[in-house]
């Protein structure tokens, strides 16, 4: 007999045992064949599960809506964010259109899709802008350099490969990915070069490979180089015994395509200036630059490398226009820009808190300034400047750190002063003042913007409610979008009170606004849970309403934050009051 704990042969196993014996005992006049196993075709009728509906895309955001967000993120760039905004939403509610009106929609032969064409200098905000507008519409969204399909040559693989990457960002899902956005940077790198004598074949390859997906094509999501989508097919052949072609179809996939177009102005320059007009003959002003990139034509854009095939599936153009010192310093005043966010966080991971001087700030924008690099050049300053601190004061006792101009001016004696426990209180005082200036500045920021958010989040914006949306941003690292969806939970959780309060005491309460926001008070600085709130509220105000209702009938409360301050004395009044009339 086995022992209990002897390893019980698998199927594989038992076969050659089985086998060994047969061959010890009849040679190899017998053998063992085994089955072949052919994956069952289950279809969803067997399963008992409904055959699966077409994906509707859900999106109903208006262009002013898309703007309005992208005001909270983006600094300038305002005729750029209007012709973004527009053509992206007016492409979305026209698939939207479709679905719900199919029948009164006839297809517009050679239609034309509203792919877009960004120029601007490098670090304005192109991609920051594109990222940002995929996020809340919610499709997915591809980001692709022009530059590597010139160095992979022009067949069109890896320009196929972007839109099978949108596959892969909605999980497999093909009906989402069919609304996605595919970004493509560096365009004009991949225009013909003007000095080339005969065609400059690699790069006018990538813009005719460009062509189909940038219209209307089936893509085969199957690979033949690529070994994952090849395990892929075979396991989905294993599952469901279908070899049925997977495709994607890109005819509501948005393209947008930018570039610097560096020399693209002395071109338009050139052809303005054949009109008559009679401009100089060198631009050196970047807002005269962003004027003459304004004007820009098709025919501007084939001049400078790109065939017109290519051009014509661009209609949509929308110009960027170059920072200044100033721009860059509003940029860092926004309380939502990810740079001191980010910078923020960094030193978060080390238990230290942040605050930032004005005069700091104004500091590092004329450094990024002169690096002429845009946006991105404050992180670059940023990091130089504050890499000292971030290596020493992990390994110190200090937790409050003020970025003060002395300390982006003299890093190394600022580092002195903050060590030394002579300036410890000096230290504090400077940090509660820049705390104090940021808590201010968010107030302003918030109260200028009180009527956007008050829509976008189904919030008033009291006055009580923008302190604590103030005070709330300052002790935690977020932007103000999520500051608000925050205090906005709160408040729908206090609301659900006055439901509990009648399921269980069949009494009507109403809790005030300034009610509501001593309570979110509560839950922030004291961390008091809603359980616990409810329990006193209970204790508190239920067997005083219901004799307030034995004796009048009234089964209507209002409570407010003087009532939650003092129970007794609100109860003991209101009583007198009712019993009065």
């Amino acid at each position: 007999m086995k022992e209990k704990n002897e390893k019980i042969p698998n199927p594989k196993e038992l076969e050659k045992e089985i086998s060994e014996f047969l061959a010890k005992k009849f040679g190899n006049n017998v053998k063992i064949v085994s089955p072949i196993v052919v994956p069952q075709r289950v279809t969803a009728e067997k399963e008992g599960k409904e055959p699966k509906k077409k994906k509707r895309l859900d999106f109903d955001l208006k262009p002013e809506d898309l703007i309005s967000h992208l005001d909270q993120y983006i600094v300038k760039q305002d005729k750029a964010k209007a012709i973004l905004s527009t053509k992206i939403c007016t492409h979305f509610n026209r698939i939207k259109h479709a679905q719900d009106s199919p029948e009164s929609v006839n297809e517009i032969v050679g239609g034309i899709k509203n792919n877009v064409l960004m120029i601007g200098p490098t670090g304005v905000g192109k991609t920051y802008m594109i990222k940002l507008i995929a996020k809340k519409i919610g499709v997915p969204f591809i980001k692709g350099d022009a530059t590597k399909f010139s160095e992979t040559g022009y067949v069109g693989g890896d320009v196929e490969d972007l839109v099978r990457d949108l596959v892969r960002e909605s999980d497999d899902d093909i009906e989402l990915a069919q609304y996605g956005i595919v970004y493509i940077d560096e365009l004009d790198k991949i225009a013909s070069s003007r000095n080339l004598i005969g065609a400059d074949v690699s790069r006018t390859g990538v813009q005719r490979a460009l062509l189909k997906p940038m219209e209307e094509t089936d893509i085969d999501l199957k690979v033949p180089h690529d070994p994952i989508s090849m395990l892929q097919e075979i396991e989905r052949y294993r599952k469901t015994g279908k070899r049925d072609k997977r495709t994607i179809n890109t005819k509501n996939i948005l393209f947008i395509m930018s570039g610097a177009f560096g020399d693209l102005s002395k071109i338009i320059k050139k052809r303005v200036a054949e009109q008559g007009i009679g401009f100089g003959a060198y631009i050196t002003n970047p807002k005269e630059q962003t004027e003459f990139l304004q004007q820009v034509t098709p025919e501007d854009l084939i001049t400078y490398g790109f065939e017109s095939e290519f051009v014509g599936r661009l209609p949509i153009k929308a110009v960027f226009e170059k920072l200044t010192e100033e721009d860059l310093y509003e940029i860092l005043k926004n309380p939502n820009n990810p740079i001191i966010l980010g910078k923020k966080l960094d030193f978060a991971a080390y238990g230290i808190e942040v605050k930032f001087e004005d005069e700091a700030l104004r500091i590092l924008s004329k450094r990024a300034f002169i690096e002429n690099t845009g946006a991105r050049g404050l992180v670059s300053v940023f990091e130089m400047a504050l890499l000292l601190f971030e290596k020493k004061l992990p390994s110190t006792n200090i937790k409050k750190f003020p970025v003060t101009a002395f300390v982006v001016e003299k890093p190394e004696k600022a580092l002195e002063t903050i060590l030394s426990p002579l300036n410890e209180e000096k230290l504090t005082a400077s940090f509660n003042e820049l705390a104090g200036k940021e808590k201010e500045f968010v107030k302003e920021y918030v109260q200028t913007n009180s009527q956007r958010l008050s829509k976008r989040y189904n919030l008033t914006m009291t006055q009580s409610r923008i302190d604590i949306v103030a005070s709330f941003y300052c002790k935690h690292i977020m932007d103000i979008g999520h500051v608000v969806e925050k205090i906005k939970t709160f408040y729908d959780e206090i609301k659900k009170i006055e439901l509990f309060f009648f399921q269980n005491s069949d009494i009507n309460i109403v809790m005030e606004e300034d009610a509501v926001d001593f309570i979110i008070k509560q839950f922030i600085n004291s961390g008091i849970k809603l359980e616990e709130f409810y329990q006193q509220l209970i204790i508190d105000f239920e067997l005083g309403f219901k004799l307030i209702r034995e004796k009048t009938g009234k089964n209507r409360f209002f409570i407010t934050k003087q009532a939650l301050l003092g129970p007794e004395s609100f109860i003991s009044n209101l009583i007198k009051d009712e019993l009065k009339n």
